[in-house]
């Protein structure tokens, strides 16, 4: 686990926004992409009284009409383009809009739920994995809610009222149209669900290369030192191909989607056009309600027939989009859906109380999960006031969950914690963190300076804070050597020991600190690094509570206490 500080001053947005269910913004937007689609079907309905002046004015033409025979139909056929434009790019923009404010509200619901994962849950997803969903997959929503829905709402309405008006005219070219048209959606539906299962895997592949990517550069210097470079590209080649086939899975269904509806919209289209010709020659005598087609009526229709399909074809151009938005919403929601919680949110209140807090476990116990075994059963331990207190303990015994329990960064399944006489619950684990500090084994350092990383942009520390912060932690020697000089991103520039005492120059300009929580603080440095680390730790803790998880007896010998953490006497570990 990295390091994290706990200071009052740091207030970040952590509570998530509402459900579906009860968000006004969520019914809000529904609201709006619907009005949007029915601007959108309105503005295709439109081009039905579009070409019933057309064909009228084709009829007059043919029985020897004049210009002023075709003025008013032409100026209302424009009035009606112009209104249609109108209504499109209306109903396409209020999409959009809808479609980018859903995308937000989502992508605030999903962070909001990271941010208040625990870190110590197993199943919380690897940074590059999440990365990739909130910033890259998340995107493929819009088109979904922007393209797809405003396309189906237009494809389900559309039709049915260019029939409507088809059929008074003739009834067999309605039958024609009524035959066709089905079986568009339904092979459509059928390549659908094949599409959606593999946008599905696409998209599972795409954030499991990026957490690949991600955690390789990571080690890259433990890769080159293990000499696993030519290993790890080649597992990168394998994982790239998986990719690209996948990828190129999607498309060729989204190709056959669009193939399929191009071949029955054609044959649709092209019996309408053979009924018409074969009436209006005589040879056909039938299939309208009473005489023959005439020429303003066979245009009338051969005018509609295209836009017929037209809806179910802009359905079949967006179709895919259906399925890589509806994976791509599943894979934020999943996000959303968060795992194992902190205790109450991460907004760290200003501590009421005063002076180092006394600790005490009483019949705690705790699960990773609601299926799992407990791996602490009935542990109790007192801690008193400003004590400073070594859990001793082989790795994996469960030193470090014990802390994450006390700084609230994870739920206990039973017994309770009391902090300075307070029990830690959410209401008060915001106000209990404020008064602590977290120091870990591999604290990050951002781009920046020293100072920069000691304040991390809290409010109210001056530069003497930082100054008198530099003394505690035995950093003067290197703030002169770097002074105002950028730190590499990582703490390139600083050896593991001053990265440690950097993290406690951070705690010690916490005014409200009381408690400190050290997991691990002097493993993998040498013994002349751990000393300097245990008395730069130990002058942060004079009248404070310092409870240390750690296995190496120099620093625990230099605690007030020691107390040994095992499966038999406190923890039950979990089955692997």
């Amino acid at each position: 686990m990295g390091t994290a500080f706990f200071d009052a001053t740091d207030k970040p947005e952590t509570q998530p926004p509402d459900s579906d269910a009860v968000s006004p913004r969520s019914v809000a937007a529904k609201g709006r992409l619907r009005r949007a689609a029915m601007l959108q079907a309105l503005a295709g309905s439109i081009w039905i009284p579009q070409a019933g002046l057309l064909a009228i004015s084709v009829g007059r033409i043919a029985d020897g009409g004049g210009l002023h025979d075709v003025l008013w139909p032409a100026f209302g056929t424009l009035a009606l383009g112009l209104a249609r434009s109108c209504l499109d790019a209306a109903g396409s923009r209020l999409a959009f809009q809808a479609a980018r404010a859903e995308l937000s509200r989502k992508r605030q619901a999903a962070v909001a739920a990271l941010s208040l994962s625990s870190p110590i849950d197993r199943g919380r997803p690897a940074s590059g994995k999440a990365a990739s969903v909130v910033g890259e997959q998340a995107e493929l929503i819009v088109p979904y809610l922007a393209r797809f829905q405003p396309a189906r709402m237009k494809a389900s309405l559309v039709p049915l009222v260019i029939l409507a008006f088809i059929l008074p005219v003739s009834w067999i070219a309605a039958l024609v149209l009524l035959f066709a048209a089905p079986l568009i959606p339904i092979f459509m539906a059928l390549i659908g669900w094949r599409a959606q299962a593999a946008s599905e895997k696409q998209l599972v592949a795409t954030g499991g290369l990026n957490g690949f990517l991600l955690d390789r550069l990571r080690g890259l210097a433990t890769i080159r030192a293990l000499d696993a470079v030519d290993a790890t590209a080649l597992r990168l080649r394998r994982e790239a191909e998986s990719l690209r086939l996948r990828t190129m899975a999607v498309l060729k269904i989204a190709f056959l989607s669009s193939a399929v509806l191009e071949l029955f919209a054609a044959l649709g289209v092209a019996m309408i056009a053979v009924y018409v010709g074969f009436s209006l020659l005589g040879e056909i005598r039938f299939g309208t309600w009473a005489g023959r087609l005439d020429l303003t009526e066979g245009l009338f229709i051969l005018l509609l027939a295209p836009a017929f399909f037209e809806p179910l074809r802009e359905l079949s151009a967006v179709w895919h989009d259906r399925a890589a938005g509806e994976a791509a919403l599943k894979a934020l929601e999943a996000l959303a859906a968060g795992g194992l919680p902190i205790r109450g949110s991460t907004e760290a209140a200003a501590p009421t109380s005063v002076g180092a807090p006394a600790v005490r476990f009483e019949n705690l116990a705790f699960r990773y999960g609601a299926g799992e075994p407990l791996i602490v059963d009935g542990f109790n331990l007192d801690i008193t006031a400003g004590e400073h207190l070594a859990l001793l303990g082989a790795s994996g015994s469960g030193k470090s969950t014990l802390l994450s329990l006390i700084a609230g960064l994870a739920p206990c399944s039973g017994g309770r914690i009391i902090i300075g006489g307070v029990e830690l619950a959410d209401a008060a684990a915001g106000n209990l963190r404020g008064a602590m500090a977290w120091i870990g084994q591999k604290p990050h350092i951002f781009v920046g300076t020293i100072a920069g990383n000691i304040s991390l942009g809290r409010s109210g520390i001056a530069r003497v804070d930082i100054t008198d912060a530099l003394g505690v932690a035995r950093l003067g020697k290197v703030t002169e050597a770097y002074g105002d000089r950028p730190l590499g991103e990582g703490g390139i520039g600083l050896s593991g020991g001053e990265a440690l005492r950097l993290a406690i120059a951070r705690a010690a300009c916490n005014p409200h600190l009381r408690l400190i929580l050290a997991d691990e603080p002097t493993a993998h440095l040498d013994a002349a690094t751990a000393a300097e680390v245990t008395e730069s730790l130990l002058s942060l803790a004079r009248g404070r509570t310092l409870v240390v998880a750690t296995h190496d007896p120099l620093l625990a010998a230099r605690m007030h206490r020691s107390v040994r953490i095992d499966s038999d006497s406190f923890l039950r570990e979990a089955a692997e």
